[in-house]
Formats: structure tokens, C-alpha cells, sequence
């Protein structure tokens, strides 16, 4: 094939790619108006947090850095979207990508920065009684937890990863990072955090789907079973005279005292020392058991609840929403993506979390600085100034 022709169906190839992409959602809150987009959650009357919409107190990008966030510590904070497409996994990747900055944060933070994605929803009332199909972001607290969270919905049960996906001591800062949730068609995954890769493997095996074979339930480990692989000897004889050997014995070596009174202070005894021949409770020596029949394996069937076809399949995600218990509010979310384009994730995170990172520790620096508070004058400092001041006169005088 000519190469003209070639690159003529690598185009088209590539075209056809980018058309079949399809991005379900996408939240940049780059105007006021994201407030018609989403819907507040009264769950709890009374006890619900309230959001707003900042780029927080400092920033090196304002527009870029623009999110949503909590407000109020000690509160529940529930909002939620419609998705103007509904996602499915299966066919294609599903990516699911946020932005969270936890400008609060210090060593005693206590926040989830976690995002669900819901097949149905009643707005309104979205809490931690609404079942959801995936859970994903930071949940910090503390030095004790910071882990990045996965959480699958099977059958109504909420799976957690089986092992953590852990922060690093370096992670878990209150700049704003980048959660990338990757599921492929095939039961695998990736997750990456500020587009490196945090975890990756397959479905089925790090989460507690049903497995591929069950115990046996109808077996057992028979009664008569012998899984002792040492046993006392039977044949052994305690020697004789072995019980009359005392743990304790005077101390050969001890003298009684030359002020030592037999008629004041009593008959002397030397004092008690161990027993260098007392060798303890006598123990037949252990030899191999004849009768050992080895380590019982318990007998292994198929389960019938195996149907990796099944796990994390989604058909129909239609909501996207943030519910958390904040104990520290102060946490803003941005830059929300719901595709299946992978492409199209890295270059939303290089028009969104690269412009908002650039600059932004020496942004925090500078209002650190601005905002230190004053610092106290030393007790007798204002009497200094005052003779320096008198001082200063006489010269001029």
C-alpha cells in the first residue's frame, strides 16, 4: 500500500476513533451558572453544609482554580448533577477525573474528597442512604488514614479495594491534585493520581467479587484426621529421681556475717540461688509422628456466584454527586470528567490541573506571608523605643 494511501487510513482510522469518543460529563466551573447545573441536598434539616463557589484563598491561576467547595466543619455535604449522558462500562474505558484541593489541611484534617457516580437519584434527598455504582477519591484523616478509595457496588454491597491505595507522606499537602479512575472492558484497571499511576491489576482478583472456586461446603476435615507432625515420645522414661531435684539451693558460697547474733536475729541461712541442675518440668523428647497425614486442604468446587461478565459493569450511570461528612470543611472540587476517551482526559488535565499547579506553592507562599500575624512586642520593648526616642531628641537639641 502507497504510504499516501497509508496515512490517508491512519487518518480516517484516527478520525473515527475521536467521533466514536464520547464525554458523558464534564464540569470546569467556569461560570456562575454552575448552580443551575447542580442540586443542593437538604438530607439532613438542618445539619447540611453549605457550598460555594472560590478559587480559594490563594491561587496562581484564579479562573482555572475556580471549584466548588465545603464550607462549614462538622457538617454533611451532599450536591449532585445529571449527567447529560449516561456512562456505561463493558463496551469501552470508563475515565472518571477530578480535581480536589484540601486548602485546609494540616496534620489533624479530617475530610473525604471522594465522588460517586449513581444509576438513579432523587436530588433532593442524596445522602449516605443512596446507593451508588462507584465511589472514587482521597479519604484523609489524620496520620492514621490516606488512602485513595475505589469502591465497587456489587449486588448492593459496597466492595472496598482489599488492599489500600495508599498517599505517600508527600501526597497528602493541601495543594490541588488529580484523581484519573481508569476501568477497562477487559476487568482491569488503573488509578492514577497527578497522571501517575498509583495502582493498577485486574477487577476480579483486588476486590472481594465472588472467586472462580468455593470450599467445598458439603466437606469437612475428618474427625480422625492427624495433621500433628511431632508427638511425645511414647517410648520416653522420665529418669529416676528427676522430681526430687529442687528448682533453688542454699548458696554453697555464702558466709553468715561476723555480727550475726544466733540469740538476736535467729538461726542464719544462707540465702537461696537457683539451682544449676534444675532443668523444669520434665518433658518427653518430641520424635516424628508415624500416623501424619500432612496439612487437611479443604476440597475446592466452582461457585455458582462467579460471573466475572458481571463485575463492575454498569449499564446506566446517570448522576455524578459529592456526599461527605466534612470534620474540616475547606476542601474544593473541580474539573469533573465522565468518557470513555482516554486522549481526551490527559488533554483536559493539561488545560485544567497543569495551569492551576503552576505557581500555585509560591501563590501559598506569598499569602503566608502576608497574613503571618504580627508578632508580639517583648515585655519592656515600648520603654526601649521611648529612651530611644528621648535620646534621639537631646542629640537634636
Amino acid at each position: 500500500m502507497p504510504s499516501v494511501m497509508r496515512s490517508a487510513v491512519l487518518a480516517l482510522a484516527l478520525l473515527a476513533s475521536s467521533v466514536s469518543a464520547t464525554v458523558f460529563f464534564e464540569e470546569r466551573f467556569g461560570d456562575a451558572a454552575w448552580e443551575k447545573r447542580w442540586t443542593l441536598s437538604d438530607w439532613k434539616t438542618g445539619d447540611m453544609g453549605k457550598w460555594s463557589w472560590t478559587s480559594g484563598d490563594w491561587f496562581s491561576n484564579e479562573a482555572e482554580a475556580k471549584g466548588i467547595a465545603t464550607t462549614d466543619d462538622l457538617k454533611h455535604h451532599a450536591i449532585s448533577a445529571k449527567m447529560p449522558k449516561a456512562a456505561s462500562t463493558g463496551k469501552k474505558p470508563l475515565v472518571v477525573q477530578f480535581t480536589a484541593k484540601h486548602e485546609k489541611k494540616d496534620y489533624s484534617f479530617c475530610g473525604g474528597g471522594y465522588i460517586k457516580l449513581l444509576p438513579t437519584l432523587d436530588q433532593a434527598k442524596f445522602g449516605g442512604d443512596s446507593e451508588y455504582s462507584l465511589m472514587l477519591g482521597p479519604d484523609l484523616c489524620g496520620y492514621d488514614v490516606s488512602r485513595i478509595h475505589f469502591i465497587f457496588n456489587h449486588n448492593g454491597e459496597n466492595l472496598l479495594k482489599d488492599e489500600d491505595i495508599k498517599l505517600d507522606y508527600d501526597d497528602k499537602n493541601e495543594y490541588t491534585h488529580l484523581y484519573t479512575f481508569i476501568i477497562e472492558p477487559d476487568g482491569t484497571y488503573s488509578v492514577l493520581f497527578d497522571e501517575k499511576e498509583k495502582a493498577s491489576g485486574k477487577i476480579e482478583e483486588d476486590w472481594a467479587f465472588p472467586k472462580k472456586e468455593i470450599k467445598d461446603p458439603s466437606e469437612s476435615k475428618p474427625e480422625d484426621w492427624v495433621d500433628e507432625k511431632k508427638i511425645p515420645d511414647p517410648a520416653a522414661v522420665k529418669p529416676e529421681g528427676y522430681d526430687d531435684i529442687p528448682a533453688e539451693i542454699p548458696d554453697p558460697e555464702a558466709e553468715k556475717p561476723d555480727d550475726w547474733d544466733d540469740e538476736d536475729d535467729g538461726e542464719w541461712e544462707p540465702p537461696m540461688i537457683d539451682n544449676p541442675d534444675y532443668k523444669g518440668p520434665w518433658n518427653a523428647p518430641m520424635i516424628e509422628n508415624p500416623d501424619y497425614k500432612g496439612e487437611w486442604e479443604h476440597p475446592m468446587i466452582a461457585n455458582p456466584e462467579y460471573k466475572p461478565s458481571s463485575y463492575a459493569k454498569y449499564s446506566s450511570l446517570k448522576y455524578v454527586g459529592f456526599e461527605l461528612w466534612t470534620v474540616n470543611a475547606g476542601s474544593i472540587f473541580d474539573n469533573i470528567l465522565v468518557t470513555d476517551d482516554k486522549d481526551y482526559a490527559k488533554k483536559m488535565a493539561a488545560e485544567t490541573f497543569q495551569k492551576i499547579v503552576e505557581g500555585e506553592k509560591e501563590a501559598h507562599e506569598v499569602y503566608k506571608k502576608a497574613n503571618e500575624p504580627e508578632p508580639e512586642a517583648e515585655e519592656g520593648a515600648e520603654y526601649d523605643d521611648a529612651e530611644e526616642d528621648e535620646e534621639e531628641l537631646k542629640d537634636e537639641l
